[in-house]
């Protein structure tokens, strides 16, 4: 089955194959859970078994039923909005993995992480790792988690950017000020959209997306201020 980007909130995961430079192959899972349609991401290095989560957000026991015949690795919060982290808690405690966060945003979690997830970390799953792009502007921490491979096996590009709520289809996420606006768009601008347009983007709530789709709208983007 083609791997389609969409989830129902509280329904099956989906999932795809994408192969590694040396080999590695890394399932990707996508499920939704919570009132606000969260996306929850487990990426499994299927040599080893070994998975890491993104954004525990809501439903710890939808969580842990996807994970628990894997050894995770560890459990990455994009950004520090309640709603990305409400099951964090109960799935580290069940599981034992190790958190990160970005520090600018330890203060809106209840919970004191493991790991700080600086810019440019690379945090290890198996044979396979992500690295952590910092994007300021939705939040002061928000980052996205960046995994490049080299094929996949439907339409799936080279790189793969778990965008948090830095970046939906049609737009970047809320932002409060004008200032945190200006930020978001540059990290826009300046970052993710140095990646080329092949690059699929898995947002932290509804349908995935593309570079190469979003690329156009920048201007209006920024012309309409949010």
């Amino acid at each position: 089955m083609t791997y389609s980007g969409h989830v129902e909130t509280g329904g099956e995961a989906i999932s795809r194959r994408v192969s590694l430079a040396g080999g590695a192959v890394v399932e990707i899972r996508k499920l939704s859970v919570g009132s606000l349609d969260n996306n929850v991401y487990l990426l499994l290095d299927e040599q080893s078994g070994r998975g890491m989560l993104i954004d525990a957000a809501a439903d710890a026991d939808r969580i842990l039923a996807e994970v628990r015949d894997h050894d995770l690795a560890g459990i990455v919060t994009t950004h520090g909005h309640r709603d990305h982290w409400q099951a964090l808690a109960q799935v580290a405690q069940a599981t034992g993995a190790p958190t990160w966060l970005h520090p600018a945003d330890s203060d809106q979690v209840p919970m004191v992480t493991t790991n700080a997830a600086e810019d440019g970390e690379r945090i290890a799953f198996g044979s396979a790792e992500v690295t952590v792009m910092h994007t300021p502007g939705h939040t002061e921490g928000s980052i996205c988690l960046l995994l490049e491979g080299v094929t996949a096996t439907d339409d799936a590009g080279r790189y793969q950017l778990f965008s948090g709520d830095t970046l939906f289809p049609g737009g970047p996420g809320k932002t409060r000020t004008p200032e945190a606006f200006r930020q978001v768009m540059a990290s826009l601008e300046q970052r993710i959209f140095g990646l080329p347009d092949e690059t699929w983007v898995y947002p932290g709530h509804g349908d995935d997306t593309t570079l190469g789709t979003e690329r156009p709208h920048l201007p209006e983007w920024r012309a309409r201020g949010w």
